[in-house]
């Protein structure tokens, strides 16, 4: 097995971050989730509520605050992975594309994802 091209280790890289940007957002609505039912937990006062969900709701709040940090730098990293992928497109192109228009064609659509995904705001 050949060793992968740099346009195709630039392709995986941005599709590996914008895989993991999508991990961050289900993340950050499965913290969401929580401490909205700990939230309500703690406002209905059930008595076999735990002593410490007072902390246990800061410590949520705190991982959910720290989740929404990550997103601003990993588009950053999205950024310049779909700008380095650009200049791999236009480098194969320019050496002459013959036999990879299917990788051509596939680094083409992640731009158009992981520029879809940098231009997000939160």
């Amino acid at each position: 097995m050949a060793p992968p091209t740099p346009l195709e280790r630039a392709t995986n890289s941005v599709l590996r971050l914008v895989k993991e940007e999508s991990y961050y957002h289900k993340e950050l609505a499965h913290q969401e989730t929580r401490i909205s039912k700990l939230r309500t937990e703690i406002d209905a006062a059930k008595p076999d509520l735990d002593s410490n969900a007072p902390y246990m709701l800061k410590q949520e709040q705190t991982a959910l605050e720290e989740t929404k940090a990550v997103f601003g730098p990993l588009r950053d990293k999205i950024s310049e992975a779909v700008q380095n992928l650009e200049e791999q497109i236009a480098i194969t192109e320019s050496d002459g594309a013959e036999g990879k228009e299917e990788e051509l064609k596939k680094a083409r659509e992640v731009v158009e994802s992981g520029k879809k995904v940098a231009e997000q705001q939160e």
